[in-house]
């Protein structure tokens, strides 16, 4: 590895000079604009006279002479108990206005007989972001404050000193939900003085993982009260639209915003990027462009972060940057960081890129609410991240030592990232997108209700906590005997674990990636991914070293491995099917049908193919590998022919007028479903074999449904005009990002027929109004004459294939 000086940026930065560089080495054309994003003055703010000596000093002595005048007005609020959002930008120090309060009041408290007459509890998205905020207090050196990680990574015999002793607790979300809350009785001293709770990042809080935040605090906020402690909540985010309502809606009070940015900011070029040809006439990938742009900036000195949109981007970007470094030197000076790292790995990564001795790093967004860095002077994208939010987030990491930064966009080989860098003014003139929550979901409130009362009987008077719908919950939960009634409340009635029920993010299952000459374990993989990605026969690669898997073993979730390069990458390819397994609702508008109801989403991995690094296919070989299925609940609608056909769609047209509404209809669902199009998949077809027509389908990606596509059925008639208006209304010629192309359409965004799209979205309308038709040909047995409604409104009735985990048979 380099030594810090050769990391070090010798000079002050300048964002036009390394990126005419850039440009220099590169062919004609491959630049397709330039955003100058102008500075701005720092407003400050005199100290709040309740600060701490001790904490102020510590700060002086860290170079912080001044408050500015965000930070200040965040930490007034919170020291007076009120719950308070800071909304400003990345790098703008937002972490200062809840650690003044948090800090002073943990000192202040530290004169109480048991040395914690106050605690502090932070909550971060990532393992990585909660150590950094840890390096940054302990680097502080305050005495008498006692700070601690709390993780999946934390060793056993340091949990209990922490429980005990530790007065500021940084974690996640998860380990609140599955060890915090169950085992509340062993975090009885802490949480007696819990003062603050804070939630850092809180944009990454939407969809359904923003409705389990939205339930875990609530019951927090209950076990905390039975406590006697009523703490202040602190969020922050650098990236929300209406922060105060997303805020409110996340902690369930009312949320004081600060949204006045008051930190100086050095100006940004934002350079818009198109890969040109390769030797071979095809367009180079985002991923070879990025990586020859990552080893110019090294080889210059300047310390860069690359951000891929998978781990295996992430790999081969950092490989081929560490090729192109004409130094060997500097070979070791970039790594990859990506999940799926061992722990003492990933911590290794993150100190040695903050104090310097990495000067180039190929990250997946994990860094995007990782570690916190000085001295970063560049970012480059390799592809649009999905979202403006998550955009703004990465390119952010840039400019965070007071100097010029430069943000290079590079597009995929995609239509959406063709117009993106063609358009500047859709990057540029758009705010960032809503943060969607919905604290009412009753798909995931079910199973945190039976969590609470698992962990203190419910009562009447907590149910205005956690909304409207708990009592129905609950008596549906009695019901499956899932809680027992008493005269004093709801009680758990089960031997297993509550919270062993339900997970935040999904599945929790890994494979483990093992060497086989040394039993070595090399890292995890997500069980999901490990069907395309360590199959047998696939090129695995970590930390720049590759691997070939020589076995896939799925019932004892592990991956053998061997140390080695074959000269060749592997890509898997996959093959997915739809069937539609139950009618639950369902109604026919003229002659289209619509329908509300259960499907199994299918998904096998067939094949993968050998590639060359030039890019030739030199094998494809098959796989026997077992399907996957997603029991979900989704909403859908037919079309016959001549309908389509008296538009003028013809049969030719349909696959891409389909996919274009689809696509649109996912965009707009968060309009009527308050859900996030990460949350919801969707497909298309010309002709589906359960109904036998054009059909298009919107699932809600998470088994046993989420309640999205049955809020998009009840709003059928809303969703589908603002679909029709954001497509025909949309200035675009072919189709864009705003109304018809998808960030994470499984098929590259092909085939799209925006103006076919607008026609039968209007077709689709115009028969709502027409009196009820006959079935059309392929509902019958599927779609019934008049609306119908299986038994109970609101809550899924126990049992129901939708109806959450802990409610079904």
């Amino acid at each position: 590895m380099s030594s810090t000086a050769s990391c070090a940026v010798p000079v002050a930065f300048d964002p036009a000079v390394a990126l005419g560089r850039l440009v220099a080495a590169a062919e004609p054309g491959v630049l397709r604009h330039v955003e100058s994003l102008p500075g701005r003055r720092a407003q400050l703010a005199p100290w709040p006279q309740w600060v701490h000596p001790v904490v102020q000093g510590a700060l002086a002595g860290a170079g912080v002479g001044s408050l500015w005048s965000h930070q200040a007005e965040a930490a007034e609020l919170a020291h007076a108990g009120r719950h308070v959002v800071v909304s400003t930008g990345t790098a703008s120090g937002k972490s200062l206005g809840y650690l003044l309060p948090v800090l002073s009041d943990l000192l202040d408290g530290s004169a109480a007989p048991t040395g914690r007459g106050a605690t502090a509890l932070y909550l971060a998205p990532t393992k990585a972001l909660a150590a950094d905020q840890l390096a940054r207090v302990t680097s502080l050196a305050i005495p008498g404050v006692r700070a601690a990680t709390y993780d999946g990574d934390t060793p056993s015999e340091e949990r209990r000193w922490i429980r005990d002793h530790a007065q500021l607790v940084l974690t996640n979300p998860d380990l609140v939900h599955h060890s915090l809350l169950p085992g509340h009785e062993r975090w009885a001293p802490f949480l007696r003085a819990l003062r603050y709770v804070v939630i850092d990042e809180c944009h990454v809080y939407r969809g359904v993982f923003g409705s389990h935040l939205c339930a875990v605090l609530r019951r927090l906020r209950r076990v905390a009260a039975r406590y006697g402690a009523a703490p202040t909540f602190v969020l922050a985010s650098a990236t929300v639209r209406d922060p105060q309502a997303h805020a409110s809606r996340l902690v369930g009070m009312p949320v004081c915003p600060v949204e006045r940015d008051g930190s100086p900011r050095e100006a940004m070029t934002f350079a818009l990027w198109e890969p040109g040809e390769g030797a071979d006439g095809e367009r180079r990938s985002a991923t070879t462009e990025a990586a020859a742009l990552l080893a110019g900036l090294v080889g210059e000195g300047v310390q860069t972060v690359a951000f891929a949109r998978s781990r295996a981007g992430v790999e081969a970007l950092a490989a081929g940057a560490r090729r192109r470094l004409p130094e060997e030197a500097l070979h070791g000076a970039v790594a990859a960081y990506r999940g799926g790292y061992l722990p003492e790995e990933r911590r290794a990564l993150e100190r040695g890129f903050r104090e310097g001795r990495l000067a180039g790093l190929a990250a997946t967004s994990a860094l995007e609410l990782g570690i916190d860095v000085t001295g970063l002077n560049a970012v480059i994208l390799a592809g649009w991240p999905g979202t403006l939010a998550s955009l703004w987030q990465q390119a952010g990491r840039a400019g965070r030592a007071g100097e010029p930064s430069l943000a290079v966009l590079v597009a995929a080989d995609d239509p959406l990232d063709t117009y993106l860098v063609r358009h500047p003014e859709a990057l540029f003139s758009r705010p960032v997108e809503a943060s969607v929550v919905d604290p009412a979901n009753v798909h995931v409130l079910a199973p945190h209700l039976a969590a609470a009362a698992a962990e203190l009987p419910l009562t009447e008077a907590d149910l205005p906590l956690f909304g409207g719908q708990a009592r129905e919950l609950l008596d549906a939960l009695v019901a499956r005997g899932i809680l027992r009634r008493r005269p004093r409340g709801w009680y758990w009635a089960r031997s297993d674990r509550a919270t062993d029920h339900v997970t935040l993010r999904g599945t929790t299952d890994v494979v483990t990636v093992v060497e086989d000459r040394t039993g070595r374990v090399v890292g995890t993989v997500d069980e999901a991914s490990a069907h395309s990605q360590v199959h047998t026969g696939a090129v695995h690669v970590h930390q720049g070293q590759a691997y070939v898997v020589t076995g896939l073993d799925l019932e004892a979730r592990t991956a053998s491995v061997v140390r080695g390069d074959p000269g060749w990458s592997t890509y898997a390819q996959s093959q997915s099917a739809f069937d539609i397994v139950a009618r639950e609702r369902s109604e026919v508008r003229g002659a289209v049908g619509l329908c509300f109801g259960t499907v199994d989403v299918r998904t096998r991995v067939t094949s993968f193919l050998r590639r060359l690094p030039g890019g030739e296919v030199i094998g494809s070989h098959p796989l026997d590998l077992p399907e996957r299925r997603l029991r979900t609940r989704a909403v859908w609608w037919t079309m016959p022919g001549p309908l389509l056909q008296s538009v003028g769609i013809d049969e030719t047209q349909v696959p891409g007028a389909a996919h274009a509404a689809e696509h649109a209809a996912i965009g707009m669902l968060p309009l009527v479903a308050t859900s996030d199009r990460w949350d919801v998949g969707g497909v298309s077809t010309a002709e589906h074999p359960d109904t036998g027509l054009p059909t298009i389908l919107v699932y809600d990606g998470y088994p046993g449904g989420a309640g999205f596509a049955e809020r998009a059925f009840d709003a059928f008639e809303t969703w589908l005009a603002a679909t029709w208006r954001a497509v025909s209304e949309c200035a675009c010629e072919l189709g864009c990002p705003s109304c018809v192309q998808s960030p994470k359409c499984g098929n590259g965004n092909e085939p799209l027929d925006k103006a076919a799209a607008a026609r039968l979205l209007r077709a689709v309308l115009d028969e709502g109004g027409r009196p009820a038709a006959p079935a059309p040909e392929g509902l019958v047995g599927l779609v019934p004459r008049t609306g119908s409604r299986p038994p109970g409104a609101g809550a899924p009735a126990p049992g129901a294939p939708g109806a959450p985990a802990l409610l079904r048979r």
